[in-house]
């Protein structure tokens, strides 16, 4: 396809009032585009609304794991710049790492239920707008979605899910001359990560990972590189670019990984240890 300019294009993001939203709303106002940013807390998201130059930006409150209230977003956002562009859906949680049969039911539900069904709930509100306009959808997935995601399981299921999903759309929406890309990302310094490692330095979950797959990147490069994509209506966009290696070889890898996961002793050790019963954490938002 040609190429995408986003000047003048208005785009909603969820959790657009910080990480990755916000800073994929900063690439893009930077590039001339209208940004809607749908967050949970309206105090916060209409202050990070206020970053940008009047007329630019407008802060939404809605939860994704509510259809009305993504609904409400999307109209509102119509009503106030006169459509919707692109819809970007980023919001996402993640769980305390724990075993799937220590993981309290309400936590992996829940998690499948934002990351999931909420990209889901999400890109629905906004179809018609994005054929209309023959616009894009951007769905936020992770790495976990074609790497083990043990002891984070109901992230890595869900993240696989909107992998899926994404791929579906964007077959689905070439007849009417729209798009759809999949947005895959390593460890971004979003708050979501500073706690799950930060702030749970008693927990060893991070040595399951190879150690140069742990280092971060910027919630602004994870921003300009997805706004990228938008210019060039990717299929997908992969950042670090190192895991695109590890995505296209998937197939040769992750057998190998696997296997390797029961037999490693530093693996199994870190997994017995999650595996001890102690008091449940709570879900933490991207």
């Amino acid at each position: 396809m040609p190429h995408y300019d986003v000047n003048g294009k208005v785009v909603l993001i969820t959790g657009g009032a910080r990480g990755i939203g916000f800073g994929l709303a900063t690439a893009l106002a930077a590039r001339g585009a209208r940004v809607a940013l749908v967050d949970l807390d309206a105090d916060v998201v209409g202050e990070s609304a206020e970053r940008f130059g009047a007329g630019q930006a407008i802060g939404l409150a809605a939860d994704v794991s509510s259809a009305a209230a993504i609904e409400r977003a999307v109209a509102a956002a119509v009503e106030h710049f006169g459509g919707v562009d692109v819809v970007v859906a980023n919001a996402g949680i993640a769980p305390t790492p724990a075993p799937v049969r220590l993981m309290p039911t309400e936590e992996f539900e829940r998690v499948v239920e934002v990351d999931l069904l909420g990209v889901y709930r999400t890109v629905r509100a906004g179809m018609e707008q994005i054929i209309a306009r023959r616009g894009q959808a951007v769905l936020v997935s992770s790495v976990l979605a074609f790497i083990n995601g043990m002891l984070v399981s109901p992230y890595a299921a869900a993240k696989a899910g909107v992998e899926q999903l994404g791929r579906a759309l964007r077959a689905e929406l070439s007849v009417h001359g729209a798009s759809a890309t999949v947005a895959y990302f390593g460890f971004v310094d979003t708050q979501m990560v500073q706690e799950a490692f930060d702030a749970r330095r008693a927990g060893r979950e991070e040595e399951l990972f190879p150690a140069f797959v742990l280092k971060r990147i910027s919630p602004l490069r994870a921003g300009e590189a997805v706004a990228r994509a938008i210019e060039r209506r990717q299929p997908r966009v992969i950042a670090p670019r190192y895991w695109a290696v590890l995505s296209t070889l998937r197939g040769l890898l992750n057998p190998a990984f696997d296997y390797g996961a029961a037999r490693s002793a530093r693996v199994q050790e870190v997994l017995r240890e999650a595996d001890s019963p102690s008091p449940p954490g709570s879900l933490r938002s991207s």
